[in-house]
């Protein structure tokens, strides 16, 4: 595995965590559609969410929020509405994206809510 996969599963892996200590139900990890892929699904009383995960080391010069280019937004969107219909989700559609940062042996987690919408 390489090391930007390791660092990668790392931060999806606190991703979880953190979702889960903070009440959230994960439903999926890495759920693929197609060509498309979602890094995490979960759900709180009020929403579905999609949530992509971006993982950096602190000298890396793009913040890892910034790394989800429309593009990228607009295949989690695709993914998230084939996954809706499979799956009868009856609850509003979130996009968040988790940025965590590591810093040695530390690391920063960033969870941004509504970070893009549906309307691109």
């Amino acid at each position: 595995m390489s090391e930007s996969h390791s660092l990668g599963k790392n931060g999806e892996r606190l991703a979880i965590k953190y979702l889960r200590q903070n009440g959230y139900t994960v439903r999926e990890k890495n759920w693929v559609s197609g060509r498309k892929e979602i890094d995490i699904i979960a759900e709180d009383n009020e929403f579905i969410i999609f949530i992509e995960v971006k993982t950096r080391m602190a000298d890396f010069q793009l913040h890892p929020r910034d790394a989800v280019s429309v593009p990228k937004q607009r295949n989690i969107i695709y993914a998230a509405q084939t996954y809706i219909q499979r799956n009868d989700c009856e609850k509003e559609a979130r996009f968040d994206i988790i940025s965590v940062v590591f810093d040695g042996k530390n690391y920063e987690l960033e969870h941004i809510k509504d970070a893009f919408y549906p309307t691109l």
